[in-house]
């Protein structure tokens, strides 16, 4: 298959909606955390693009921090019970968690289309041999 001459589709439906960094149309999510292989729409391959520990990295820094500038806020301010503060911050961190690494793999995936373009071309073009 050879590659859409079409723009780019924006980062933001890239990431949020996680839709294909090439066509902008197909999903780029398999299920909520796991790539595709690739783009049902425009049939770019999405295998085997590794995008490592980053957003895992990046995610855990974030959720991290504003999980305990948070804490550090509510027990400074209301001085509640340790009970409260679990139920506030382990669904924050469980729910943070999932979101951030879906947003940050779907970034880290789009700049990777974005800057190193050559690499899922040749990888959409093994597949269409098959």
């Amino acid at each position: 298959m050879t590659m859409p001459s079409e723009p780019l589709p924006s980062m933001s439906s890239i990431v949020l909606l996680g839709k294909c960094p090439a066509c902008g149309k197909g999903k780029l999510f398999r299920n909520f955390l796991e790539i595709a292989d690739y783009c049902h729409a425009c049939g770019v391959s999405l295998k085997g693009h590794e995008i490592g520990d980053g957003p895992a990295f990046l995610g855990v820094l974030l959720v991290g921090a504003l999980t305990a500038i948070g804490a550090a806020i509510v027990e400074i301010k209301l001085s509640p019970p340790f009970w409260v503060h679990a139920v506030i911050w382990i669904p924050f961190i469980i729910v943070g968690s999932l979101v951030s690494l879906r947003v940050l793999k779907a970034l880290m995936i789009a700049a990777q289309y974005r800057y190193r373009k050559n690499d899922f071309e040749v990888s959409s073009k093994e597949n269409e041999g098959k």
